[in-house]
């Protein structure tokens, strides 16, 4: 195993140390760097197992894995750090027959693991669902076309304003039907690929949302000012922001509050650095926080809400946080969400050039 082994390991996304004969550190990948915040310059050469606190059980089972030259996976890990947080890991350790090395143990973050397993879950739940409604809504579109027209042709052989009425509800229930058709089949069509700058996305989403909105909200800025451009289209992003934006604003005004007491809506910005977007490793992403005081996300759907056509407000299409979802991804970007009562934020994260 030399350096070209070490420069394959370092492109993986799951953290890597790579061990010799007495159990001393001899690579760690960036994303094993970014998981112990520790840097492999201070520490070649140093004995693994005493990072941590209960290390001389660790190494023992390091040195039987060696002595067996056999390998070991435990799906529940707990590393103790000094004057740190516990680390919960996936961890594999594997023997490897190399001059230099000796054993190479895998870590994943047991949270990060299982949130990619939700993002894929929900992603391929997500994509099925779209089918089924692209489906029904052709189904629908051919017979509302026709409902429609009869009813025009039926109103032109009535002469009594009263009878009129009746075709023109008709005739308006079918105009508002085919527009929720034309949301559901709206076209698919991939991104542009424009430098965008995430902070006048923003900024368009607060002018919008405080015009649409004058009273009884207030939106807060929170911007990383170090954040680089990305690529991507800026009025699907704009979109996709608007939508999680007004459905806050929505939230804020239907909750009861006093006089004096504003809903705030935050939109922050950071950098999140050796990120696993999509099953693949980032080492720059931006992070976009949408976080509101309202009423929360009823638990009876927070596990739906980007499914299509589930809504927590009365009256809603359910489309909104579909399509951002959509565009998201798009992007190669993952988006998710955390609510209780008195804060919900919604975190996209999208891949940095």
């Amino acid at each position: 195993m030399g350096s070209a082994m070490f420069s394959g390991l370092d492109l993986l996304a799951t953290a890597v140390v790579v061990l010799d004969r007495s159990l001393a550190i001899v690579h760690m990948n960036p994303a094993a760097e970014t998981l112990f915040a520790l840097s492999l310059r201070n520490l070649r050469g140093q004995p693994f197992a005493a990072l941590f606190a209960d290390g001389a059980l660790h190494a023992g089972r390091l040195a039987q894995a060696l002595a067996d030259t056999r390998g070991f996976v435990d799906p529940d890990l707990v590393l103790a750090r000094p004057g740190r947080d516990a680390l919960h890991l996936n961890c594999v350790v594997t023997p490897v027959d190399a001059p230099e090395a000796a054993l190479l143990i895998e870590f994943r973050h047991i949270e990060q693991q299982l949130r990619i397993e939700r993002e894929a879950q929900r992603v391929t739940q997500l994509e099925a669902n779209r089918e089924l409604i692209r489906n029904l809504a052709h189904e629908i579109r051919n017979p509302l076309g026709g409902l429609r027209g009869s009813a025009q042709l039926l109103e032109r052989e009535l002469d009594r304003a009263d009878l009129r009425e009746y075709t023109q509800v008709i005739i308006k229930e079918a105009d508002r039907l085919q527009a929720l058709m034309d949301r559901l089949l709206t076209p698919n069509r991939p991104p542009l690929d424009d430098v965008v700058n995430i902070h006048e996305v923003c900024e368009r989403v607060r002018s919008l949302i405080l015009a649409e909105f004058p009273r009884g909200i207030r939106i807060e800025r929170d911007y990383d000012s170090s954040l680089p451009e990305l690529r991507g289209d800026r009025e699907q992003l704009i979109q996709a922001v608007l939508n999680i934006v007004r459905n806050a604003a929505q939230a804020l005004l239907a909750e009861p509050r006093a006089p004096d007491e504003e809903g705030v809506i935050e939109l922050r910005t950071r950098v999140a650095r050796q990120v696993t977007l999509a099953k693949a490793r980032h080492k720059l992403a931006l992070e976009l926080q949408v976080i509101d005081n309202g009423p929360g996300i009823s638990a009876a759907i927070r596990d739906r809400i980007f499914y299509p056509l589930v809504s927590g407000r009365e009256g809603g299409s359910g489309l909104g946080l579909t399509l951002t979802q959509t565009y998201v991804q798009h992007h190669g970007g993952v988006i998710e969400v955390e609510s209780q009562p008195g804060r919900t934020a919604f975190r996209m994260v999208l891949p940095l050039p």
